[in-house]
């Protein structure tokens, strides 16, 4: 029976009040190339402040009777930018003359006490290293792509936090994006003279920006004419072009960095029922949002209506991102739109994803091709287009005790799959799991005899899709203990269902 076919539905961005929310500091960026700052201390501590100062610029006035071994090893090094003065003594009251900042490494709080005392008297905005009562401002951690500067603020209540953040954010930013920063910079004012505002320059600089993060280490040759062929670019119509990105089986940090870069990119975004609203979140805020919804069994669009549909906005001059579960090139259907879209002569391009067989295998903890169970791996669907079950597999063939087989969209003919394989010869009490909403927040699983498969997969329901794997690779799945991926996965996200054993 073939679903009931429904029209695209613009799904509008969940917006944000226009207030903004309460703020614990207010992040700022501070220029201090050419200005003095007082540091007082010649701790490490002092030391990599000392170096973050001067990699801003600063004269850095180093008030200490003794260094530490890695002070004395920076003094004599030097700064790549800023420079250092040292003075070999306890600093005064007259130290704070002149300074835009005042840094200490306190031995006490009577010691901080003094030191931020005397730079307010002075007028000079003060940090004591790891005091926060005595601090009008904190260090954050740094993710340095200068001229791109991010800084991060747990208000120095979780510093460990901020770094883990820092972390999460280096792995978006290519190294070379320094280079393209920098390019931008020197490249600003002619965009202003030569290019309109509105349309022209935000062209330009969507152009530019896809080039700083398509994995390029830099500009390549001569940077005028780049910026030439981008600013010609920008003045005519920009062509449209297709992006079929895989969004994973649900988790949206199981998204690589080229769909996060893709989906930022994107003016139209065509996805379906099974996408995760947090991955819609990472995308481009101004982009469109089309429900497309394309899933199993249920009310969906209709496949040429969705091929048209892409061919109309690439047509527009469109950046299109097809976004869809798992990988696009398994069981997505991506054959028929890269084939449509050919046809017009639309560029179009790929970006996989994690499939489903491979997030249930982390999942378990199971190795599909364990070389002590499986030789061989198969990917097969649950269903053909008439929705009945599949007559051109080779059921003999999956009926092999040395394969793994994995069925997507076969929760509905689970018992005809149990059936078949068994008459084929596969012995009924062969191993099998089932999977509901894999790596989401109500994910299910079932483990037992694929003579069971059936009323398995019914008590999983039908809400959720099901995977299903069968073969003697999961024999010890309702055995194992498998650590709990806690960047992941929420708590309670799965549900273990009893095993029914004959």
């Amino acid at each position: 029976m073939n679903p009931i076919s429904r029209k695209p539905v613009e799904v509008k961005r969940r917006r944000r009040s226009v207030h903004v929310g309460a703020l614990a500091c207010l992040p700022l960026f501070f220029p201090l190339e050419g200005r003095k700052v007082l540091l007082a201390g010649g701790s490490d501590a002092a030391a990599w402040k000392a170096e973050l100062l001067a990699a801003a610029g600063a004269e850095v006035h180093v008030f200490a009777e003794a260094l530490d071994p890695e002070f004395e090893a920076l003094m004599t090094s030097g700064s790549v930018k800023g420079c250092f003065v040292h003075h070999d003594r306890h600093w005064n009251s007259r130290s704070f003359a002149g300074m835009s900042l005042a840094i200490a490494d306190a031995n006490d709080d009577q010691e901080a006490r003094a030191f931020a005392s005397a730079a307010k008297l002075n007028g000079v905005p003060v940090n004591v290293i790891d005091n926060p009562p005595f601090c009008d401002f904190q260090f954050g951690s740094i993710v340095n792509r200068s001229p791109v500067v991010i800084g991060i603020s747990t208000n120095g209540v979780a510093p460990i936090l901020g770094q883990a953040i820092r972390r999460r954010i280096e792995t978006l930013l290519p190294v070379s994006l320094q280079d393209w920063a920098g390019l931008a910079q020197r490249l600003r004012a002619k965009t202003l003279q030569m290019l309109k505002p509105g349309g022209e320059r935000r062209r330009f600089w969507e152009m530019f920006s896809d080039l700083a993060f398509s994995g390029k280490t830099g500009p390549d040759g001569d940077e005028d004419r780049l910026g030439t062929e981008l600013m010609q670019l920008a003045g005519t119509d920009r062509p449209g072009h297709v992006t079929l990105v895989g969004a994973g089986p649900g988790d949206a940090e199981y998204l690589t960095l080229k769909a996060v870069r893709a989906l930022q990119s994107a003016d139209v975004i065509l996805f379906d029922d099974l996408v995760d609203d947090a991955v819609l979140e990472l995308a481009r805020r101004e982009a469109k949002r089309l429900l497309v919804g394309k899933r199993g069994g249920r009310e969906s669009c209709r496949q040429d209506d969705i091929n048209e549909m892409m061919v109309n906005l690439a047509h527009q001059g469109k950046h299109v991102v097809r976004l869809k579960s798992g990988d696009p090139m398994i069981f997505g259907r991506a054959g028929e739109e890269l084939a449509r879209l050919a046809e017009e002569g639309i560029p179009a391009s790929v970006v996989p994803g994690i499939t489903s067989a491979s997030a249930m295998a982390a999942r378990l903890g199971i190795s599909l091709t364990h070389r002590d169970h499986a030789q061989s791996v198969r990917f097969v669907t649950g269903h053909s287009r008439q929705g009945k079950l599949p007559e051109t597999v080779d059921w003999s063939g999956l009926s092999d005790c040395a394969t793994t087989t994995v069925f997507y969209m076969g929760a509905r003919m689970a018992g005809q799959i149990s059936d078949r394989l068994i008459c084929e010869g596969l012995p009924p009490r062969t191993p099998a799991v089932a999977l509901s909403g894999i790596a989401t927040g109500d994910e299910a699983r079932w483990t037992g005899p694929v003579e069971d498969l059936a009323s398995g997969v019914a008590g999983l329901g039908l809400e959720r899709p099901v995977l299903i794997g069968v073969g003697s690779v999961f024999e010890n799945t309702a055995r194992l203990s498998v650590s709990p991926d806690l960047s992941t996965r929420p708590a309670g996200d799965f549900i273990e269902r009893p095993v029914q054993t004959g």
